[in-house]
């Protein structure tokens, strides 16, 4: 899929996990509930750091393409390294490494250890860095009309106001991790499931995905997961943008609204 269909996935997911535990009589602090949906937009476009093309590349300039230029090289050698006879030949990296579970569970796990262990400024990077993905993805019509300064601003300032609401007590910092030093534990969590509805977004395309490498199945390491190939589209086609971008924001506002206790 393209960024915005995967930003707005991603929200939704985040939200409906918040209508999920307000079910479960858990409710999540409203701090939470926005930060959450907001990180989880920005890291449903994280994995496509392998394509240079993608919107994540241009989202913080000659850095992220450099970087999304070396990812690309990274995930062509683990794949390469790691195929089996029965895996097709490729000529780049993409959908091959960052489009796995077992990278999704790293990304989250070593935000989540940033978190702790780096203290304000960590967290302050960590919100920074998804916020302006959210803006790439969520508001991409602005962003691609707007400065590349004035997005970093609007994402560094996005951050430094969120951070200072989750820090209030009862706000969130220590949702669901309780215990002196775990504040901002939980910020992982919105990471692995971004990227994990990435993951799922792409298995729906003509393309398939990786998701459970390194698992072998049917003798291939990098299995595409998907649906049968009559339930597939093409990333950008009118199913993506007139179905599935639709159905994402309904889901989102359910969720949130069921989320916050108005349902």
């Amino acid at each position: 899929m393209m960024g915005p269909a995967h930003s707005l996935s991603g929200a939704a997911a985040w939200l409906g996990v918040g209508a999920a535990t307000a079910a479960a009589g858990h409710p999540m602090p409203w701090p939470v509930l926005v930060v959450g949906a907001l990180i989880c937009a920005g890291a449903a476009l994280a994995p496509d750091l392998d394509h240079k093309s993608a919107t994540i590349s241009r989202a913080f300039g000659p850095i992220s393409r450099t970087l999304c230029g070396i990812v690309d090289k990274l995930s062509y050698a683990v794949y390469k390294a790691t195929k089996t006879r029965a895996d097709a030949r490729r000529s780049g990296g993409h959908r091959t490494l960052t489009h796995t579970w077992v990278w999704a569970v790293l990304c989250g796990a070593g935000a989540s250890a940033l978190a702790i262990t780096g203290g304000r400024w960590a967290v302050l990077g960590i919100l920074f860095v998804h916020l302006v993905l959210a803006v790439e993805g969520l508001l991409w019509r602005a962003a691609r009309v707007s400065s590349d300064v004035l997005v970093w601003l609007l994402g560094a300032t996005s951050a430094w106001i969120l951070a200072g609401v989750l820090d209030k007590p009862g706000n969130g910092a220590d949702w669901l991790f309780t215990a002196p030093g775990q504040e901002y534990l939980w910020l992982g969590l919105p990471i692995v499931l971004g990227a994990l509805v990435h993951d799922i977004g792409d298995a729906l395309t003509v393309s398939g995905c990786p998701i459970l490498w390194p698992i072998p199945i049917a003798g291939k390491r990098w299995y595409p997961l998907g649906p049968p190939a009559v339930m597939r589209f093409r990333a950008g086609s009118w199913v993506e943008l007139k179905v599935l971008m639709p159905v994402f924001m309904l889901l989102g506002g359910v969720g949130g609204a069921a989320a916050l206790g108005f349902l």
